[in-house]
């Protein structure tokens, strides 16, 4: 049996001790991208290094999994669904810079001829709008910070996220930008202070017989 637990950062070490103590102390596999873990029994943990790569150290616990997930980062985040925004910057689990925002997009219409065609043009341009506003904010916040960023986390619309990335002024955002997107509800302050609970949980693999 094969599944995808996500742990948070806090408590990864007791989850891997919990995995010794169920498996029987394991042997430790690393490289730059990932950390495995294969138990007495068999069960094989595979962890994916957050902001990688790892500096494997054959004289720390876990080849150094540990020291590494423990640093605080400098990350960035950019937030976009229809009619709302938000971007930020983490070190660590703390916001210390970050601007949310909305904009009114109307939702989806029944009518039909000439009426449903000037409704979806007026909601084109107000998602229009509210994707400018929010790519205004995002270079506010992002652009001039980028060059201490560990890396730039995204959520909300798949369309959405790519389109304010898509504007020029994001240049120096792109690379940097993870293609990962985290699920979100409509960005707010609360939203994005909440954001490092996703970002910083540390992605594991487990096949195991459980």
């Amino acid at each position: 049996m094969t599944r995808l637990v996500e742990v948070p950062r806090r408590r990864l070490p007791r989850w891997l001790s919990g995995f010794a103590e169920r498996h029987g102390e394991p042997a430790v596999d690393a490289t730059p991208d990932a950390v495995v873990l294969t138990g007495a029994d068999g069960a094989v943990a595979t962890v994916t290094v957050p902001f990688p790569p790892l500096a494997v150290r054959a004289d720390r616990p876990y080849a150094g999994l540990l020291d590494h997930v423990a640093v605080d980062r400098r990350v960035g985040a950019l937030l976009v669904r229809r009619g709302g925004y938000a971007a930020g910057v983490f070190v660590g689990e703390r916001l210390v810079d970050s601007k949310v925002g909305s904009r009114h997009v109307q939702g989806r219409t029944k009518a039909g001829g000439w009426s449903q065609h000037r409704f979806a043009r007026r909601r084109d341009k107000q998602a229009r709008e509210a994707f400018d506003a929010a790519a205004d904010v995002a270079v506010r916040v992002l652009v001039p910070a980028v060059a201490d960023l560990a890396t730039v986390v995204c959520g909300g619309d798949r369309r959405a996220v790519d389109t304010v990335l898509a504007d020029p002024r994001m240049a120096p955002v792109v690379p940097l930008a993870e293609r990962r997107l985290l699920s979100v509800p409509d960005p707010r302050r609360r939203v994005l202070e909440q954001l490092p609970e996703a970002f910083l949980a540390v992605r594991i693999e487990l096949a195991d017989d459980a």
